[in-house]
């Protein structure tokens, strides 16, 4: 039986629950368990901010290699708020043209993969080289030394706080229009929403923080905006962090109250990640899972108690049989991969056919700390994987980390050496 078989007739017998489809109370059901999960792929021209044929040749990879819901890189809500270069912006006035024919890819790569749309505003999270007053919850600059590339932020105003609610609805009903299958709000890593429901990032004292219930009120209105403007139809989705790992910040216990919340109010997946800029933990740099799968299952299985939506754990998974095994347990419906689908395009039709299929992404590094920091090789060495993609290259596992430094210093210079966002 070849791969093609294995994954669209039956799942195979030593991932049975891992290839089996997944049904939600909204939309087309997805045909695995294996979900995308965002990566900024920083692929469209400076100024355009459109999905190009780049990310059409990406996309339609990933899809014939079998993945069963792809999450497009973050796609920015407001072009004067980018995370970084080269990001994807959809508001209101943007030709969907671009956007449709993004879909059309997908759909040729494989008509059953679900294509959802990742919405997102970086909040403080702006390099100072794109903004040199960046907005947040409260005037709270980055820590840990990142207050020399990212500037203070400003405190939003109340119309301010509205009107960004309205950016996101607008964004999920083009996304909708331009054919997507569904969307997700990108409350996690420290971006907007993640930084909304922080106790330390969000020190606001009127109905948008101080308590608990005050300060996860941003995303909810953002999930009710968007469900009013995209109707009972259309899936909505959120990443967000099982916790910031860090002292005064979101914790797990408010974050188990934030899904339920969520889950009350209709959302149709929770993906859990965690960290932001100032403690990466979704790039594995947490000491205690650096040698285990599943970073976030543990937290996953507590969630599961609060409510029947789906769950999605993104980050560490290497081997198909602890894929197999998280879903197996019912700590999770789907897992999330990300950095390891740059290196295998093709990991679910692999994994579909091998029992003992594993893709280790490795730790690529200059041999110098302080130039694999700078450059955060940890996302860009899989960003440079991306690219090859998008002109139509096979990725190149033990790519030299070298390449993706000359990469990024010609691209876009000086720049280069300044911090991006995680």
């Amino acid at each position: 039986m070849n791969t093609h078989d294995t994954l669209e007739a039956q799942a195979p017998p030593h991932a049975p629950k891992l290839f089996a489809p997944l049904i939600f109370k909204r939309g087309p059901q997805a045909p695995n368990r294996i979900l995308k999960s965002a990566m900024s792929e920083v692929l469209a021209k400076q100024g355009v901010h459109l999905p190009n044929n780049a990310h059409q040749e990406v996309y339609e990879r990933w899809a014939r290699g079998g993945t069963g819901i792809l999450v497009s890189g973050n796609v920015m809500i407001d072009r004067t708020a980018l995370g970084e270069p080269g990001n994807v912006v959809l508001q209101d006035g943007t030709s969907l043209d671009p956007f449709k024919e993004w879909v059309a890819a997908v759909r040729r790569g494989n008509p059953k993969t679900l294509f959802w749309m990742q919405l997102n505003h970086p909040g403080k999270q702006i390099p100072k080289f794109l903004s040199p007053e960046p907005v947040a919850p409260s005037a709270v600059p980055l820590g840990k030394g990142l207050d020399k590339s990212f500037a203070p932020p400003r405190a939003l105003e109340d119309a301010e706080i509205e009107a960004l609610i309205a950016r996101f609805a607008t964004s999920a009903r083009l996304a909708q229009e331009a054919g997507f299958d569904g969307v997700q709000i990108h409350g996690a890593h420290g971006y907007l929403v993640s930084q909304f429901l922080s106790p330390h990032h969000n020190r606001r004292t009127d109905r948008w923080g101080g308590s608990a219930e005050n300060r996860r009120r941003f995303v909810l209105e953002i999930y009710q905006a968007i469900r009013a403007a995209v109707g009972e139809d259309f899936p909505i989705s959120i990443k967000m962090n099982s916790a910031d790992f860090q002292k005064g910040g979101f914790a797990e216990d408010e974050a188990q109250e934030v899904m339920k919340a969520l889950a009350d109010a209709g959302i149709d997946l929770i993906e859990i990640s965690g960290g932001n800029y100032e403690n990466p933990a979704m790039t594995g740099h947490r000491q205690s899972t650096r040698e285990r799968e599943g970073y976030f299952l543990e937290f996953a299985a507590q969630a599961r108690a609060l409510s029947e939506v789906p769950l999605a754990v993104t980050g560490g998974f290497r081997s198909v049989r602890a894929m197999e095994n998280a879903v197996a347990s019912g700590a999770c419906d789907m897992v999330g991969l990300a950095r390891s689908l740059t290196l295998d395009p093709e990991l679910p039709r692999n994994a579909a056919c091998d029992p003992a299929y594993t893709r280790d992404v490795g730790t690529p590094s200059t041999g110098f700390r302080g130039m694999d920091r700078m450059f955060m090789l940890a996302i860009t060495y899989y960003e440079s994987q991306i690219r090859r993609m998008g002109r139509g290259l096979d990725p190149k596992p033990g790519m030299s980390a070298w390449h993706t430094v000359w990469e990024n210093v010609s691209a876009i210079g000086g720049q280069a050496f300044r911090k991006r966002r995680q």
